[in-house]
């Protein structure tokens, strides 16, 4: 997921994509427990996708906090 497509969504659909991320992350990781390593590019890819989500949120709370 690209930055600016994450910038163009609004607060309440990024809290959603995070849930979302979570519940996947924790399927990844249950899958990767049992012995499936097809998961792990994936795994990696969902952290940087929350990491940047997460940003995103701070910075727009940070400039909500300024006006």
């Amino acid at each position: 997921m690209k930055a600016q497509k994450v910038r163009d969504l609004d607060e309440n659909e990024l809290r959603q994509q995070l849930r979302e991320m979570d519940e996947q992350k924790f399927r990844l990781q249950f899958q990767m427990s049992m012995g499936q390593m097809d998961g792990l590019k994936k795994l990696r890819t969902i952290r940087k996708d929350r990491a940047r989500i997460q940003t995103i949120l701070r910075e727009k709370e940070l400039a909500g906090v300024k006006k």
